[in-house]
């Protein structure tokens, strides 16, 4: 019986639908509204088909998000690839350019003791040459130099007696060797 009087007495004045800030008619209108306001938008807007050709295009972009995500941790990957091998190729590269730089230090090296080799041979055989000539030369401005002084010495202690008999002797030995 306190049961039923409990539930009777929450019953009682004020009604339970017309309690102060929690009117029944407030939520019946409030349900009314929403019932025709998603009627009037599924009929007149088309709201369902909109938000389905939205999903869709979700779903497509979603769909085009994953493969160039997946595209770009393939990329990804090549790249990791190539820079894990690049210390690799670095080392190659440097060990290729200093066995190179050695093979044309050799080369520049021998090419060099080459032309000192050619150098140095020309230049002995002008200094040779030169030598040649310059005793060429010597010889040749002794002689006149001897002839020179002869002829001084000779016009300059010859005279008329000696010119004479010089002649003479020229001739007899002439005459003698006929």
């Amino acid at each position: 019986m306190f049961g039923m009087n409990f539930i009777f007495a929450f019953f009682e004045d004020p009604k339970w639908w017309d309690y102060p800030g929690f009117e029944l008619w407030k939520f019946v209108n409030l349900a009314i509204f929403v019932t025709v306001l998603v009627v009037a938008l599924r009929k007149f807007f088309g709201v369902p088909e909109m938000f389905r050709n939205r999903k869709e295009t979700i779903r497509a972009e979603l769909e085009k998000a994953r493969t160039e995500r997946d595209a770009a941790l393939a990329k990804l990957k090549e790249v990791e690839e190539r820079l894990a091998s690049l210390d690799s190729q670095v080392a190659t590269i440097k060990e290729r350019s200093m066995t190179e730089a050695r093979e044309e230090r050799e080369r520049i090296a021998h090419s060099t003791q080459d032309e000192i080799a050619k150098l140095t041979a020309q230049a002995q055989r002008e200094i040779e040459n030169a030598g040649a000539v310059a005793k060429t030369d010597l010889r040749r401005f002794t002689a006149e130099q001897s002839v020179r002084l002869a002829e001084e010495m000779i016009k300059r202690d010859l005279r008329p007696d000696d010119d004479a008999r010089l002649l003479k002797r020229g001739i007899e030995e002439m005459g003698a060797t006929r």
